[in-house]
């Protein structure tokens, strides 16, 4: 775990614990359990790489997957018991006669008599290519089951910070938005100033009126999506829905350094799961099929048994068995042929999925440089024409504070100007951000984000 997830654990777990103390206290029957139930808090604090941890740790995806891990441990063990030692035994006494023909048309039978047999009995493979085969092809799945968590673990992650870009960029907008109402607030009031003496129309402050109601609107928009963002965040992270959450990082202002195609592509195919795991089931299918082609081989089994047989317990003597078969397989009805052409035809198939792998890999890995590209072009046409807007609308109250009889007109195309390029501004730094966190998961490199 990072230094991120050791810092939040402890409160993971407190929330966790204080959300299963208030469930166990909803199905308890004692009132006073029930009113002693501790009240989960109210906040809770997360920079980017806690919340990348925290979704590590609790989404139940990732968990389901790391049971998945279990499943398959199971299956190794199951085959591997295939080869091992079997041992079972068996204790019977029994009362019974025997069948002597008939003499006649009168049936014959002996005196009832009793007979006690206790036994161990022992059963070995000594070869079998076919087990052997299996045993291994059920490790390799285990491995794919392990890099397939893996790969769900970096996707929630990867998921969990777009969520928390998106909630910075909803909690920007909202901040610029507010700021662009101050603004058009505080130029509302000279303009009614001004049209209380004559040197203003109700034209002018009917417009400004309409913008600022339009801001007010998308201030309401923006509130919206940073409250919609924030649930889907906290169900990301499986924390309880009446839980504050609040983040503290804010976004960074440049990709950082950004590897050649070349080396990006080497990197992504060294450190991507999903190909370690489509590597990895390729070999699994492999095995498959040579285990399935190996049941043509014979195989050998060691079989015995020993124990005591006699009329009871007390007046028995020993007995023993022991046997090596070698077991040679001659004609099944061509369903041994009929298995080994769907496993190798899966074989084929799992190349097949390697190659769409790759191709996935290294277009995600191109995608996301491009997009890095771009969104670096972009933060530099935004930062620019915010600076002009910004200029522009300096220039229009200056204007309109010192010439008594200047429209507003000018002020009130300057506020659009400026509240369209906060908003590009905004939204380049969002793709920023995103290209970041995307380029991250092209090349495998998720867990080091920050």
């Amino acid at each position: 775990m990072t230094g991120g997830g050791k810092k939040i654990l402890p409160s993971l777990m407190l929330v966790g614990g204080l959300a299963l103390g208030a469930l166990s206290g909803a199905f308890a029957g004692d009132e006073s359990v029930r009113q002693a139930a501790p009240v989960s808090p109210s906040k809770l604090t997360l920079t980017l790489r806690e919340a990348l941890a925290a979704a590590a740790d609790n989404n139940p995806d990732v968990l389901l997957h790391k049971e998945r891990i279990e499943a398959s441990k199971g299956q190794v063990l199951t085959q591997l018991g295939a080869m091992l030692p079997n041992l079972s035994s068996t204790v019977r006494q029994t009362r019974q006669t025997q069948f002597l023909g008939t003499f006649g048309l009168a049936p014959v039978r002996t005196d009832p008599f009793s007979i006690f047999d206790a036994r161990v009995n022992a059963s070995q493979n000594l070869f079998s290519l076919s087990l052997i085969q299996r045993w291994r092809a059920s490790r390799e799945t285990l491995h794919a089951t392990e890099f397939e968590a893996e790969m769900r673990k970096l996707d929630t992650m990867a998921s969990v910070a777009l969520v928390y870009m998106e909630n910075l960029k909803a909690a920007a907008m909202v901040k610029m938005r507010d700021a662009n109402q101050r603004v058009m607030i505080d130029l509302l009031g000279k303009i009614r100033h001004r049209q209380s003496q004559g040197a203003a129309t109700g034209l002018d402050r009917a417009r400004l009126e309409g913008q600022l109601a339009n801001e007010r609107q998308q201030t309401t928009e923006a509130r919206y999506e940073m409250q919609r963002t924030m649930l889907t965040l906290i169900n990301l992270l499986a924390l309880p829905y009446d839980l504050a959450l609040s983040l503290t990082d804010e976004f960074h202002r440049e990709v950082g350094a950004v590897s050649t195609p070349e080396a990006a592509v080497e990197e992504a195919l060294t450190n991507r799961p999903e190909v370690r795991a489509q590597y990895t089931r390729v070999r699994a299918s492999e095995l498959t099929y040579s285990s399935i082609a190996g049941e043509r081989v014979p195989s050998l089994v060691a079989q015995g048994d020993y124990g005591l047989i006699g009329n009871r317990w007390n007046n028995s003597a020993d007995t023993y068995n022991m046997a090596v078969l070698l077991q040679v397989p001659i004609f099944d009805g061509v369903q041994r042929e009929g298995r080994v052409v769907e496993a190798r035809s899966q074989l084929r198939q799992e190349a097949l999925r390697m190659r769409s792998v790759l191709n996935q890999v290294k277009m995600e890995v191109y995608d996301a440089l491009a997009a890095s590209a771009s969104a670096q072009e972009q933060m530099a046409v935004a930062q620019a024409g915010l600076d002009a807007a910004t200029k522009e609308l300096a220039l229009a109250l200056e204007r309109y504070g010192l010439l008594t009889a200047a429209s507003p007109f000018e002020v009130t195309n300057a506020l659009n100007a400026v509240a369209r390029a906060k908003e590009n501004h905004v939204n380049a730094l969002f793709q920023l951000n995103a290209a970041r966190v995307n380029l991250a998961r092209a090349t495998g490199a998720l867990q080091t984000l920050k």
